[in-house]
């Protein structure tokens, strides 16, 4: 089997280009180097690495056909980005989805990675239910709220997969994540960012949003949920929720958890939480259970330590 991951340089990325070879796929990724970065983990892999600006068509002319599957996960995340530069958000996260689709041939499997702030706006407004489904309505409930830039190019990302997939022939899967995380992620997301300031010994220790509520899915158990959906006729052409519902936590709690992991007891400080933030989010999985059969594995207090170890060993 023959796997193209666009973005494989990331964090997502990396984590399921390993996912790929340890089940026997061959796999070359693509990616601008932007954000991801090339570093010793993704020399160690035995795969193709083509450097390529997705936003440009041409670019997709160096890139040969042939693929079993094919990974889209391009795309500029983290609220900081959304805030700071909105327009490059939005430019760079539809034209390299339709830069694709012009280019994939018809029957090559596609996954394209879409979020749960597709319908954020939906439960911030009280009419989404959670744990939420993929049968909730997409709605938008202010076009100015300024992390809405990101959510609204990902529903466009849908909608072009979707009907494109369907006038071309095109077998899709787009998956919605819910708060993935894990090593390799970056500082500007919550785990990381709770565990870098513990291991700084802030004291006083500032946290933000102590009442929201979230689901957090460990990165290794996200891949797994793509390899499965990707592997079942029955979840082509289907959107499908990914995450972990079985440890619903608030940040306080979590903060909690990673100052243990991280052997330190701070003052803590609570803040209100940022701007736009919604207050509760966790995925009801009913539909990926029963396409594929998955169930989270990764505890939250596992995967809290094992970031936390990556994180203390590369990053200070």
């Amino acid at each position: 089997m023959k796997a193209l991951v666009l973005g494989g340089a990331g964090f997502i990325g990396l984590h399921l280009t390993r996912r790929l070879l340890a089940s026997g796929y061959s796999v070359t990724i693509v990616d601008d180097f932007s954000r991801g970065k090339e570093d010793p983990e993704l020399a160690a892999l035995d795969v193709d690495v083509l450097h390529a600006d997705l936003t440009d068509p041409a670019a997709y002319q160096d890139i040969p056909h042939g693929w079993d599957q094919v990974y889209m996960l391009a795309a500029v995340v983290g609220v900081r980005n959304v805030e700071s530069d909105p327009a490059r958000v939005i430019r760079i996260n539809t034209l390299v989805v339709l830069n694709l689709l012009d280019w994939i041939q018809p029957g090559t499997k596609l996954f394209f990675a879409s979020t749960s702030e597709a319908y954020a706006d939906g439960v911030s407004a009280g009419v989404v239910e959670v744990p939420t489904p993929e049968t909730v309505p997409l709605m938008i409930s202010d076009i100015t709220a300024p992390r809405f830039a990101y959510g609204a190019s990902k529903l466009l990302g849908e909608a072009a997969v979707v009907h494109t997939g369907r006038a071309r022939g095109i077998p899709f899967v787009v998956g919605r994540f819910h708060n993935v995380y894990g090593p390799r992620m970056g500082a500007d997301h919550v785990i990381p960012e709770l565990s870098l300031r513990a291991m700084r010994r802030e004291d006083p220790f500032k946290v933000y949003g102590t009442d929201q509520f979230r689901a957090f899915c460990h990165v290794d158990d996200a891949t797994d949920a793509m390899l499965r959906l990707m592997t079942t006729d029955a979840a082509m052409g289907e959107i499908v929720h990914i995450g972990n519902d079985t440890e619903e936590t608030n940040i306080g709690d979590l903060t909690k958890l990673v100052l243990r992991v991280a052997d330190f007891d701070p003052v803590l400080d609570p803040a209100p939480a940022p701007a736009g933030s919604v207050a509760r989010r966790c995925p009801d999985l009913a539909k990926l259970r029963k396409l594929t059969g998955f169930e989270p594995t990764v505890s939250l207090e596992e995967g809290v330590q094992r970031t936390f170890d990556w994180y203390r060993e590369n990053w200070l």
